[in-house]
């Protein structure tokens, strides 16, 4: 469990000496870091630093020098270092920065264009790579970096392949330093994953610690960088015109904001405030039922959802505690419940459970949610209808005297029922709501997690970037796809 920040370890903002003073004083160093962040991130002594902020403080060439500031200091070949983007043309910018002064600093490096790799005279090697997904770590399963880097981290839909490096991050020899280094900018496909980890914990330049380890974040402005500045005194209206048409990215651009929406999927269709309810008894007349995604190596999604038949319900009470009644349209849906497969504290990793043990985990909580109510069978990812040596997924759930119906998968049933989802989560906004909405109960913490960070494909714009952590989503969206499959109520399962 999170320890919450750290006391005993210095503020980064009083680390200016030390190595950074050594890095000047170094006869044959042509490159020193900017005064401010970019300074403070080179001199860090936390373990894993993420340097964010607006675009232009020169994030990426502090990644570099936060390397190089330990070549040449007696550890040879032992000093290993790997730099990582998204995708391989992305890498393309860091090459370009690298050759600009890697060389002036250290005339005899020499870069492997074939393999993407710095070699310096006394052994040591910074590898510049890219990484598009968890499964690209077997190609560096049982390395030993104890620099690894990452440029650009919100350009990843999640943490996966930045967490399972992890286990790269290490070295036999004794005294060598070991750090996890990363930089972003607000925005991207991976913006709220970043937020969460670094921003939302702790104040900047405050270490954090959790069960695993320390971290740290720092923010740097377009501001801080003097060479910047001189030579584009407009960079800051260049930015402000590229995002004239997007102000989210402008805030996150110019000023380092991680309070935009960044680009997700459902934007302003989705208000926690409106669209989260707390728990109310869930009248009799209210057909329930569940809806299930599946996933093995990833999470599953058990969701149970009760449908209004039009009549009043008691959804709390005021301040005087006066009960408060509401009446919302006939087959509004709620999220009454949810049962998420995903491993402890590792979003978008899954418990590898069978289904016979996810129909016993079902019935069990079905008993204690929703005792002595009838469950109707609701709409589940049809993979598990697929046949595989004469067995079925389904055939596990049958036996655990789980049902359910397949969902529709047809074509152009992601973008149709993420359309729903839409016009559901607009309905609700209404005063008063008029047609079928869609709410959520607040014990259902994977859904509200996940449905306003879901990010938008960029190949795609209807869709949700499938990359992403979007199970309790895919759930959700069975679910309000099967009300209108052919017409039949859901309420008649």
């Amino acid at each position: 469990m999170p320890e919450g920040p750290r006391t005993d370890l210095p503020r980064a903002d009083t680390l200016l000496g030390g190595i950074v003073t050594a890095l000047a004083d170094l006869p044959r160093v042509t490159w020193s870091p900017h005064p401010g962040s970019q300074s403070l991130f080179v001199a860090c002594p936390v373990h894993e630093c993420l340097y964010e902020g607006t675009r232009g403080p020169g994030k990426t060439n502090a990644l570099l020098i936060d390397y190089c500031q330990h070549v040449g200091q007696g550890f040879g070949s032992a000093w290993r270092g790997i730099l990582f983007r998204q995708s391989f043309p992305a890498l393309a910018d860091v090459v370009a920065k690298s050759k600009e002064w890697i060389p002036r600093v250290f005339p005899d490096a020499k870069f492997n264009e074939s393999n993407h790799v710095w070699r310096f005279p006394d052994g040591e090697e910074l590898l510049l790579r890219y990484m598009d997904n968890p499964k690209d770590y077997w190609s560096y399963h049982g390395h030993e970096y104890p620099w690894i880097g990452w440029d650009e981290l919100t350009n990843w839909p999640s943490l996966a392949c930045y967490d399972v490096m992890k286990s790269c991050n290490r070295s036999s020899r004794v005294g060598l330093p070991r750090k996890y280094r990363a930089s972003a900018n607000p925005h991207g496909p991976g913006h709220h994953a970043v937020k969460a980890r670094f921003i939302d914990v702790a104040p900047r330049g405050v270490a954090f610690s959790d069960e695993y380890r320390t971290r740290v974040t720092l923010h740097g402005h377009y501001r801080e960088n003097a060479a910047l500045m001189l030579a584009d005194p407009g960079y800051a209206d260049t930015l402000r015109a590229a995002t004239a048409d997007n102000p989210d990215q402008q805030a996150a651009w110019l000023d380092g904001s991680w309070d935009v929406v960044a680009g997700t999927f459902f934007g302003s269709a989705w208000d926690a405030r409106v669209h989260v309810l707390p728990p109310f008894a869930i009248p009799a007349s209210w057909p329930i039922d569940r809806a299930f995604d599946w996933g093995s190596s990833k999470p599953f999604a058990v969701q149970w959802w009760a449908e209004s038949d039009g009549s009043q319900v008691r959804v709390g009470t005021t301040d005087t505690l006066t009960p408060v009644y509401r009446t919302f349209p006939r087959g509004t849906l709620f999220s009454v419940g949810e049962w998420y497969g995903m491993a402890a504290n590792r979003p978008n990793v899954g418990l590898y459970m069978d289904g016979r043990t996810i129909a016993a985990g079902i019935r069990e909580r079905e008993a204690e949610l929703f005792p002595g109510r009838y469950i109707h069978p609701g709409p589940a990812d049809s993979s598990i209808y697929d046949v595989q040596d004469g067995h079925c997924i389904a055939d596990s759930f049958s036996a655990g005297l789980v049902e359910f119906v397949k969902a529709n998968k047809g074509p152009g049933s992601r973008k149709n029922g993420w359309e729903l989802m839409r016009e559901r989560l607009t309905a609700g906004k209404a005063h008063p709501v008029e047609i079928p909405a869609m709410f959520v109960f607040d014990t259902c913490r994977h859904l509200i997690r996940t449905l306003p960070a879901a990010p938008r494909s960029e190949s795609k714009p209807d869709d949700i970037d499938t990359d992403s952590e979007d199970h309790a989503l895919d759930a959700a969206r069975y679910r309000c796809l099967a009300g209108e499959r052919d017409g039949i109520e859901v309420s008649t399962f």
